[in-house]
């Protein structure tokens, strides 16, 4: 009897290819396909999973999340940027959301696995001696930093069958086996604001987005702003004032809607606390390793060590980066293997 896959269907190249690398391995795939909010681009997603499932013979099972995307991501994204944060809400949809679903169909469906067309690698034997997520792909290509929060119980039953493909080469597989969706754009920005952030902020914090002062970090008053909520630590475009000198932003202050402007040097950090925390080893054996620490997608890390203080986590540089935004993600590996991470408070 062929053991059963459940694969996340999204409508485009990298599933589409991950349920055809799953078939030529003898699995029983059944696709999952779900939508977070009700449009004609998500209508448009659902008839190429259709397609898709009807080229390999799939059985194809569409939800749509709209609440429960709203009541946690949505939701969550609003709150964070009130406060003056820059959330990052893809780690915690791929884990609360996607596969949490996946892993509802699994056992309703009594499957073996689920799957996804990430470019992901889950190693089984390692160092750590705990099924860990394994970075194979370049640093910026690998997707394994959104999936950080995933916990070695999950990731045991989980397949990524384009783990050791690059884009380029599922493209092309795509176009040998004549798939529609080889030339398909990968989806890009915040998939709930296609509009663009700032338009759906405009929108949903309207109350918020009020002008206020730019000042230095003295209090004098520089200019003005159009609203806390659409800017971001570390930011030194798109601020519509001038400036004699090249200027950061370095603070934003929500209670009294202020946004303060300085130099690079004021963003330079050597530590960060974190929350919501998740560790896929203990922390006894974390603090006494040298680990890399990304705090946000982009970053290809810095070293560093994992301390307890008050109770509370935080991560201690080795050498001082300015890359660290409150509500941004910061991963921890130890070699190529994610061992845990949290939102830099």
């Amino acid at each position: 009897m062929k053991e059963k896959v459940i694969l996340g269907m999204s409508g485009g190249v990298d599933s589409a290819v991950a349920a055809y690398l799953l078939q030529k391995e003898g699995y029983e795939v059944i696709a999952v396909h779900f939508s977070v909010h009700n449009t004609e681009a998500t209508q448009k997603e659902l008839q190429d999973c259709q397609k898709i499932a009807d080229k390999f013979s799939l059985t194809l099972y569409s939800y749509s999340l709209e609440k429960e995307f709203q009541e946690k991501i949505i939701s969550y994204y609003l709150t964070e940027t009130g406060k003056g944060k820059t959330p990052s809400p893809c780690p915690l949809c791929d884990d609360s959301i996607k596969f949490h679903l996946l892993f509802q169909e699994a056992e309703k469906r009594k499957a073996n696995y689920v799957a996804t067309g990430h470019y992901a690698s889950v190693s089984r034997n390692n160092i750590c001696n705990t099924i860990l997520l394994e970075v194979k792909h370049h640093i910026h290509k690998d997707q394994c930093y959104m999936l950080y929060r995933l916990s070695p119980k999950k990731l045991n039953k989980i397949l990524f069958p384009l783990a050791s493909l690059e884009k380029a080469e599922v493209r092309e597989l795509a176009r040998d086996i004549g798939l529609f969706v080889s030339e398909k754009k990968d989806s890009q920005g915040i998939c709930f604001a296609p509009e663009g952030y700032q338009n759906f902020l405009k929108k949903h914090l309207a109350k918020k987005i009020q002008k206020g002062n730019f000042i230095d970090e003295k209090g004098n008053i520089l200019g003005q702003h159009s609203g806390y909520p659409l800017y971001t630590l570390g930011q030194r475009r798109g601020l519509g004032i001038k400036t004699k000198e090249i200027c950061f932003i370095t603070k934003i202050d929500p209670g009294k809607n202020e946004i303060t402007l300085g130099n690079f040097e004021s963003l330079m950090k050597d530590k960060v606390q974190l929350e919501d925390t998740v560790l896929h080893l203990p922390f006894e054996r974390l603090k006494d390793m040298e680990l890399l620490a990304r705090p946000r997608f982009s970053s290809t890390g810095f070293f560093g060590k994992l301390k307890e203080e008050e109770g509370e986590l935080t991560f201690h540089y080795f050498e001082k980066n300015a890359h660290n935004t409150p509500g941004q993600h910061l991963v921890l590996f130890y070699k190529n293997y994610v061992v845990g991470g949290g939102i830099i408070r």
